[in-house]
């Protein structure tokens, strides 16, 4: 039988190669977000009667936000995090395996071939109509002296090639959606990051909010023993009595029982920084002890426009890939509802020994195309069409909601952070005030004037006020760190 040569399956294959130019399924188009055209009037509040601090200017230090804080410590963590958290490592590793089932699947698109070789014995059982044919085929007239050896070794070296030819597509939308994959890959790295850094912000902030409240309750325990000082002065001269003496000193027992909780919290706050930059817990305690100031916001925030959040939030990018992903793999599904035709070719040399092996007469081939066409499959295939097409229905909900929680959080940010500000300038109003009460409170009180318990209450309300306003300049930095991630600020 004459069997079709190499060259001449290269041309089938030539003359076969223009019908790989269909692809079937949907062609993917960039979904368009949904937001509005400006913030709304609410998201950027005047403060007691002030322009807003934030304003539509675009955000391009965005990216770098931690540097609007002018504070070298929170600059350095950053860098430190960037370089070794262990989320941000296990993410970039992601996309290294994206990229390899990207290459996986990419291969299909050229022909495979492999070289084998095998040395065997093999012996037909007599009890098998074949084997009893051949140790019988001697007997047969006109056949006398023809043997057929059993047992009989057989040695071959040969190779294997196909190649399906991408007729409707499969293969090119399989490359599509792992191409996808892997962009999604890399935006969630990108989300990784953010969240990371962000996260390294407000640990941080929280750090020195929690260092700032330490010192005033210290500032408040040593007012109270130079008042206890004062009490027993006045006891000893027999112008107050002792319970002058015993409230002051609970007072300042008071303040310093709220030590030990800043002091968890501090704790906490450098272990947390400490495992965000891949340290043991502890390992930042003799850089970050001591007591630095909480980090001031910026004059001026430009957070750009509602549209510049499906280029720089890399949730929305990475939603955007996933839908183009899912799109891709329908026309996967439905190109498995066509033909599909595979070019192969088994060739090499076979032989009963090894000195024969390298006969022209042991060579051997089989070659030719196979089609292959679905006819009946119990509607698998229908049904798995019909599957990823749900599932890029759902992809572009996803997408819409990505959006939408985008919208939602920048705007819940810079409410919270407009808000904050303007409880952070009454509170500053109110520990003035207050610190003019305790002094006129102390005076009237040396003065014989005042009973103790309006000095006492003086100073009680002072330390609270003065905690709240250590606790809102925390709150402002951190609505800004917040603020900034919900802006996608954190990659460039």
């Amino acid at each position: 039988m004459h069997k079709p040569s190499p060259p001449r399956i290269v041309l089938v294959a030539l003359l076969l190669a223009p019908l790989a130019d269909c692809t079937v399924g949907p062609n993917f188009k960039p979904p368009i977000p949904d937001v509005p055209t400006a913030w709304s009037p609410s998201a950027l509040p005047a403060t007691n009667g002030q322009p807003s601090q934030v304003t539509a200017a675009p955000a391009d230090d965005a990216a770098a936000w931690w540097t609007s804080f002018n504070d070298p410590e929170l600059t350095s963590l950053i860098a430190r995090a960037a370089a070794a958290n262990l989320d941000a490592k296990e993410a970039v590793l992601r996309i290294s395996e994206a990229r390899a089932q990207r290459d996986v699947s990419a291969s299909a698109q050229w022909p495979s071939l492999s070289v084998n070789s095998s040395a065997q014995i093999n012996r037909l059982s007599e009890s098998t109509p074949t084997g009893s044919l051949f140790s019988k085929v001697g007997q047969f007239p006109g056949l006398s002296g023809v043997s057929i050896p059993n047992p009989y070794s057989q040695y071959q070296l040969g190779f294997d090639a196909s190649w399906e030819i991408d007729l409707f597509g499969r293969v090119r939308r399989s490359v599509e959606a792992a191409n996808a994959d892997t962009q999604a890959s890399v935006e969630d790295s990108r989300a990784v990051l953010i969240t990371t850094l962000g996260d390294v912000g407000r640990a941080y902030i929280d750090l020195r909010g929690a260092q700032a409240k330490r010192q005033i309750l210290q500032q408040t325990i040593a007012a109270e023993r130079e008042l206890l000082d004062l009490a027993g002065q006045r006891r000893r001269a027999g112008l107050s009595s002792d319970i002058d003496l015993v409230r002051a000193a609970a007072e300042a027992s008071s303040a310093e029982a709220q030590l030990p909780l800043l002091d968890r919290q501090i704790t906490e706050d450098i272990n947390q920084l400490s495992k965000l930059i891949a340290r043991e817990p502890g390992a930042l305690r003799a850089e970050l002890d001591a007591a630095q100031p909480i980090p001031a916001v910026p004059p001026r925030v430009p957070i750009g426009l509602p549209a510049d959040l499906a280029r720089r939030r890399p949730d929305i990018r990475e939603a955007e890939a996933r839908l183009h992903g899912a799109t891709a793999r329908v026309g996967v599904a439905v190109a498995d509802l066509y033909p599909k035709l595979t070019l192969s070719a088994d060739g090499g040399l076979q032989a009963q020994s090894l000195s024969m092996l390298t006969n022209w007469a042991s060579r051997f081939l089989v070659a030719g195309p196979t089609l292959e066409l679905p006819i009946f499959d119990a509607g698998r295939r229908r049904a798995t069409v019909r599957l990823q097409d749900a599932r890029a229905k759902e992809a572009v909900i996803d997408y819409r909601r990505t959006v939408l929680t985008a919208l939602n959080e920048v705007d819940d940010a810079l409410a919270a952070y407009g808000d904050d500000q303007a409880r952070q300038v009454a509170l500053g109003e109110t520990v003035a005030r207050d610190r003019d009460a305790v002094d006129l409170a102390r005076q009237r009180y040396a003065a014989g004037v005042a009973a103790f318990i309006d000095v006492l209450d003086a100073e009680r309300t002072l330390q609270q006020n003065q905690l709240l306003l250590a606790d809102g300049a925390t709150a402002v930095s951190t609505d800004l760190v917040v603020l900034y991630k919900a802006l996608g600020g954190g990659w460039g």
